[in-house]
């Protein structure tokens, strides 16, 4: 029996918010839920709310952090380059016959930091190459699809160390109820208004039209070429299918695809990164001509470098995204080691594929035609944060003149 006593009104109320803004399921559409077993309240309330709705199948696939443990200690070596095609084959499939995706993230950051790190990079590998017919799908927005949080046991212990595990899971579930505004009276209405505000901010950018963004701030000097033809998002968008949805709860972010071949400079991470089960603090790279030629790290650069080497796009960058300093998230001071949470606590950028839906007109854009307009191509999406209150950025629109973007870290407009 669960003896952690986590506010169920505010479960409830996420599960509702998941199913309604989230992945905005309309009624016949099937529901594909990933989600680790100790969310299994969550996934309970999400499924009622989603049938509710007029769901017609909701298939839950749960992960457990002990048999993945048991995985990378236990089986042999040759596995480590294999991974179940089967399962994103199918996932793919079901996306195709009006099924859309829900994913809880609730797993221990660091699960595999104690793993053989070549081992992990295999397996990661193995698994990003594996899942492309599931990951084109959502890359290329073509289905509905939504991720939200549940406090693991693990991941709440990481984020606050000095409390027993009982009171860190029932404090990290606050804190996620709180950045999901899924605490106040009416969370839909809540979204619908911040969806809003989030609208105009796009508005704005996208009525700009800018070539470029120049960062500045402390050991950091970088020019972000955007793609041509490019198109800022943020908050409620419409997939190819015609259904609105929230992707991730929470979002702070507006974001668009850079030119994967027009960036050029020096950034740093201003948070760390944790990426399947390492943490990565404290990144420098340094690009030229769109490609990184120099990366560092001060904790966990051998994973970094083998994810720079996964494939020829995973050292080019396929999105940009800003976020003010004076975000929930990053107000409220808790560095969470998820990237769905500290993502939108800063501005950042991410290695490898861009998000094919972020460019003006045709929705279904082909391979060659998004390339052809700067959008890179990769297995990895790896989010890192590049924000803080001591980054300005300029637009350099495109007749070269330069227009305030962000003075220390927040709106300048």
């Amino acid at each position: 029996m669960n003896k952690v006593k986590i506010n169920e009104e505010k479960i409830d109320k996420l599960a509702h918010l998941a199913v309604k803004r989230g992945v905005g399921l309309q009624k016949g559409q099937n529901l594909l839920i990933t989600a680790p077993l100790e969310s299994l309240p969550l996934v309970r309330k999400i499924a009622e709310h989603a049938y509710k709705e007029g769901a017609h199948i909701v298939t839950p696939l749960f992960t457990d952090s002990d048999i993945t443990l048991s995985r990378f200690k236990y089986a042999p070596d040759e596995s480590f380059d294999n991974s179940t095609d089967w399962l994103f084959k199918g996932m793919g499939e079901a996306f195709d016959t009006n099924t859309a995706r829900m994913a809880i993230a609730g797993d221990d950051p660091m699960l595999l930091s104690e793993m053989d790190p070549d081992k992990v990079s295999r397996a990661n590998k193995a698994m990003a190459k594996a899942y492309k017919p599931a990951r084109e799908r959502i890359t290329e927005f073509k289905i509905n699809w939504n991720i939200v949080s549940w406090p693991g046991k693990a991941w709440a212990k990481r984020v606050f160390p000095e409390l027993d595990t009982d009171e860190a899971v029932v404090k990290l579930a606050d804190a996620i109820f709180d950045a999901s505004r899924a605490s106040v009276d009416d969370p839909v209405k809540a979204w619908d208004d911040h969806n809003e505000k989030l609208r105009i901010k796009t508005n704005w950018l996208n009525d700009q039209n800018f070539a470029a963004l120049q960062y500045n701030g402390p050991n950091t000097n970088l020019r972000v070429g955007l793609a041509d033809e490019h198109e800022w998002m943020g908050g409620a968008s419409k997939a190819q299918n015609g259904i609105i949805c929230n992707p991730n709860i929470p979002s702070e972010e507006v974001f668009t695809t850079p030119h994967a071949h027009k960036v050029d400079g020096t950034v740093v991470s201003t948070k760390p990164l944790s990426y399947q089960g390492t943490l990565i603090e404290n990144i420098k790279v340094t690009f030229k001509e769109g490609k990184i030629i120099e990366a560092s790290a001060s904790k966990g650069e051998e994973v970094l470098q083998k994810v720079l080497k996964s494939d020829e796009g995973a050292s080019r960058i396929g999105e940009v995204a800003l976020v003010p300093h004076s975000s929930p998230i990053s107000q409220s001071g808790i560095i969470f080691y998820n990237t769905l949470f500290d993502e939108n606590a800063a501005s950042h950028i991410a290695l490898g594929q861009c998000y094919s839906k972020c460019f003006k007109g045709e929705l279904d854009l082909s391979p060659e035609e998004i390339s052809k307009r700067g959008g890179n191509s990769s297995m990895i999406h790896i989010d890192w944060m590049i924000g803080s209150n001591e980054i300005d950025v300029d637009g350099i629109d495109q007749n070269g003149n330069v227009v305030p973007v962000f003075r220390k870290g927040e709106w300048a407009n």
